[in-house]
């Protein structure tokens, strides 16, 4: 299957801010799909309203359909533009708060807790708690040497599991900032983990080929996934619907593993595929072919995945049909790095800055500025706020409510 490119409208990063005052002009580009010409214009600030509202003129068939200041959510902006051919429109929303003084170089991974923290990691080796409302560091966790390319909090919101170059997995206490487990085994850097149920179990997937299933509580891998047929850059983990054969699981299993039935695990391939495995079975269920290296991976419903490709392609697949993907879109952008489920589509990071909503009907409804493109490298999600992590050390908040 073909790759459908969608036409595309990009804004000028900073675009709340320049058109702040009256006069100023912020930039907008409209991409045909397929073309390498652009169509560009301005958005020119008239003046601002009394709650500070820009009035605000386009140019050279652009339109703005709607501009919201709300205080507390930052501001959105909603762009179209049409010709004798095609029309295609965006809302754009800046971030409510931008967090600059949690790390000192790029951050490279992130998780947010409904209980009001943040976990993030960047490409010194550090790993930091922080409030969510206002970045606030709580505390540092010290322990991992060079990079740490995963972070994440347990269910509970008060333990974090991280892994990073120095191949290993370590288990923390977000209340006291120690590590209460070390998990060793890997031959290569620990690229992502995922956590099962609560968190007795945990996965991790390397740079050396394979993927283990851990018990935490006794520090041992219970099994190993190591026949994928190169680096795994991520993996995801989730219940699927009983349409879904997931093996019949034969062999013993340790009393030591807890609530690993029914559940598919995913594996991006450095090699260009995206593998699917009963967890409790330990049999590959599927293997699609993405042409290109898989950097992220996620669930998007019981029976819907997706994954981004290094050639910056999004592949959304059914698992009740895994021979053709049920959509492959690209949209014009670079490398797709990083993903976040949201509702009934997924919000997707790339290697240009660009993070983006794409819906259930597989259209942009929804862009987060904020990147001069600077590459995304993670996103989460709160239940009110959508976070994204950036090579330029900054990670922003944005309002998901519907405004």
């Amino acid at each position: 299957m073909s790759a459908r490119e969608n036409s595309r409208l990009i804004l000028q990063s900073d675009w709340q801010d320049a058109l702040r005052e009256a006069e100023g002009t912020a930039w907008i580009t409209y991409k045909k799909p397929g073309e390498s010409t652009s169509i560009h214009g301005e958005l020119t600030c008239h003046g601002l309203s009394v709650d500070q509202t820009p009035y605000i003129t386009p140019s050279q068939g652009f339109a703005v359909d709607k501009v919201l200041k709300v205080s507390l959510l930052g501001h959105r902006i909603s762009v179209s533009y049409e010709d004798a051919v095609t029309k295609c429109s965006c809302h754009f929303q800046a971030p409510s708060d931008v967090f600059m003084n949690i790390h000192q170089t790029s951050v490279l991974s992130m998780d947010v807790s409904r209980g009001g923290l943040g976990v993030s990691s960047d490409s010194r080796g550090n790993l930091s708690l922080w409030t969510s409302d206002n970045g606030d560091v709580r505390r540092r966790l010290e322990g991992h040497c060079g990079d740490v390319y995963s972070c994440r909090f347990f269910p509970s919101g008060l333990v974090v599991l991280s892994g990073g170059a120095d191949s290993q997995l370590k288990v923390w206490s977000a209340e006291t900032g120690k590590c209460a487990v070390t998990l060793t085994g890997h031959q290569a850097g620990i690229m992502d983990t995922t956590i099962v149920d609560k968190g007795r179990n945990v996965l991790s997937a390397s740079r050396d080929g394979s993927a283990k299933l851990w018990d935490v509580g006794q520090s041992q891998c219970l099994t190993t996934f190591k026949e994928v047929g190169g680096i795994i850059n991520s993996c995801a983990l989730d219940v699927v619907t009983q349409e879904i054969a997931l093996g019949k699981g034969a062999g013993e299993h340790s009393e030591r593993e807890v609530a690993t039935e029914g559940k598919m695990l995913l594996l991006g391939i450095e090699t260009g595929s995206l593998q699917g495995f009963g967890l409790y079975s330990r049999e590959k269920i599927f293997d699609l072919n993405c042409h290109s290296a898989v950097n992220c991976c996620c669930f998007v419903s019981d029976n819907l995945v997706c994954c981004g490709t290094q050639d910056g392609c999004l592949y959304l697949l059914d698992l009740r049909n895994t021979e053709t993907p049920l959509q492959v879109i690209k949209e014009s952008r670079s490398a797709i790095l990083s993903l976040q489920p949201c509702g009934a589509g997924v919000f997707v990071g790339t290697g240009d800055g660009s993070c983006f909503l794409m819906t259930g009907a597989f259209q942009t409804d929804l862009e987060l500025t904020g990147s001069d493109c600077d590459p995304i490298y993670s996103i989460a999600a709160d239940g009110s706020y959508i976070y994204s992590a950036c090579r330029d050390k900054t990670i922003r908040r944005y309002s998901c409510m519907k405004q």
